[in-house]
């Protein structure tokens, strides 16, 4: 074997398109495919019901486990517990990645689901302040570390495992369902609160309330994990897997990683940055500057922002049939270009206090969101290799997440609180924006062809003879890394 073809191996696929076969193409059958994405979709649903919960309920988070008097104090205690979660992010993206990359992907993201089911379920058994004092925010501080733990293993997994089932021509589509599961966890959550909110009185809510979404987290954590043990391991894994053992070849390491995928870590940090600023502060920030800067009641804003989300599921799945069609980077370009040119009226719409405004400035801010959300889950896996994609995407997206999108609520509403302008997260989104749109002009368009290392994934045999009749030069990536 020559030292092309050597490298070629470590990256997982081995044949350049001249010598692709028949045998060598992927099938996919559409019902297997389904339920993979239905799998992957269900365990982001449940992680974002949990930051959806803790979102929601900061406000009443803030006098359960952090009673200083001072509200904007409160918030601010309560979004750091928030942030702390997202620093061992790294920490589990490295630790799950590298156990997905050397074991396989759905038994990595089963073990990620039950941690964060049951570090969710423990939040509601927590006592409050006035009961145990200084060791209620300490056991909450370690259940959110718990599922930062988990958390840093499970989107990248997630992501990694439905582009690597999914077929070339579809992938964008197939993706968009794992942010389709992301706003219904949201929804969820959001709903539960909003319904006990509506339903408790504020003592009640303080009371025993609060409880009740966290302890929903334990059913459908095992809901979730049924359908993951349920699924057999990727296509593209067990290609990959099958061609290093026969050839005896070793894995590449973390060291490998860094050095030979700096400049796609690098590129997948800028996206990651500006998808998950923009995620979080229209999904988590916002209710709760309405309430608190903005002075606007607490249930109303709760309930636009739902009503904002519902709008944005449906367009979520058109959105990836979009970026099938026309591709990913048109998408995430032009919904940086948005947010550049309308955040700041978007803001402004938002401080009017009129609900038809305030709703239209949001729904603005959630279909540039939508763009991200419907074209990333593609994007991102197709950045790395077999070999490495869970390690690499996990790592680079917390990297990110932590620095980045989770201390979005915190330093926001710091900086509100510090200069007194409302137009404040505006700026920040613009920053965001910026750093998007000039990543983005650096990244390869990848819509139709097939993940990096990976052969071909079509659905019929037609589809797979007229791909190697074609001969069509980009079926195969190369072997070195842009």
């Amino acid at each position: 074997m020559s030292a092309s073809q050597a490298l070629s191996a470590r990256f997982g696929w081995f044949k350049p398109s001249s010598e692709l076969t028949i045998d060598d193409v992927i099938l996919v059958e559409r019902s297997t495919l389904n339920r993979a994405v239905g799998a992957a979709a269900l365990g982001n649903a449940m992680e974002w019901f949990d930051f959806g919960v803790y979102g929601y309920l900061a406000i009443t988070l803030g006098h359960v486990f952090f009673p200083t008097g001072n509200p904007a104090a409160q918030l601010i205690a309560t979004f750091a517990t928030f942030t702390a979660a997202f620093l061992v992010r790294p920490l589990g993206g490295v630790v799950f990645g590298s156990l997905g990359d050397r074991y396989g992907r759905h038994k990595v993201l089963a073990a990620t689901m039950i941690m964060m089911a049951a570090a969710t379920f423990a939040i509601g058994l927590i006592p409050a302040y006035t009961q145990i004092g200084i060791g209620a925010p300490l056991l909450l501080l370690a259940a959110r570390l718990v599922q930062g733990f988990s958390t840093g293993g499970e989107y990248g997994g997630a992501a990694t495992f439905i582009a690597e089932y999914s077929t070339d021509r579809r992938r964008g589509q197939m993706g968009s369902w794992l942010e389709f599961g992301t706003l219904g966890g949201y929804i969820a959550g959001a709903g539960t609160v909003t319904a006990l909110q509506m339903s408790l009185t504020p003592a009640d809510m303080l009371a025993w309330g609060w409880r009740i979404p966290f302890l929903v987290a334990g059913p459908l954590g095992l809901l979730g994990l049924y359908m993951r043990l349920k699924l057999e391991e990727t296509p593209a894994f067990q290609a990959y897997t099958q061609e290093v053992d026969r050839r005896e070849i070793d894995r590449p390491s973390l060291r490998n990683l860094f050095q030979v995928h700096r400049n796609q870590l690098l590129k997948c940090m800028g996206l990651v940055l500006v998808f998950n600023v923009t995620d979080y502060m229209l999904l988590t920030y916002m209710p709760n500057y309405l309430t608190v800067t903005m002075g606007y009641a607490q249930s109303k804003g709760l309930l636009l922002i739902i009503l904002v989300m519902v709008v944005m599921m449906p367009l979520n799945v058109v959105g990836g049939l979009f970026s099938d069609r026309i591709g990913r980077r048109p998408m995430i370009i032009g919904a940086c270009a948005a947010l550049i040119v309308l955040s700041v009226p978007c803001m402004m719409l938002i401080g009017t206090g009129n609900d038809g405004l305030i709703f239209l400035g949001l729904m603005l801010l959630g279909i540039a969101l939508v763009c991200f959300t419907s074209s990333m889950p593609a994007t991102l896996p197709a950045l790395f290799y077999t070999p490495v994609r869970y390690s690499a995407l996990s790592i680079a997206f917390n990297i990110s997440v932590s620095l980045f999108g989770g201390t979005t609520p915190l330093v926001t509403a710091w900086l509100v609180a510090k200069t007194g302008d409302p137009l404040v997260p505006a700026y920040y989104l613009m920053g965001a924006a910026t750093i998007g749109l000039i990543t983005m002009l650096t990244v390869k368009e990848t819509a139709g062809m097939p993940l990096r290392g990976s052969p071909p994934a079509v659905e019929t045999n037609r589809e797979a003879a007229a791909l190697v009749k074609s001969d069509d030069p980009v079926t195969v990536d190369s072997a070195l890394p842009a």
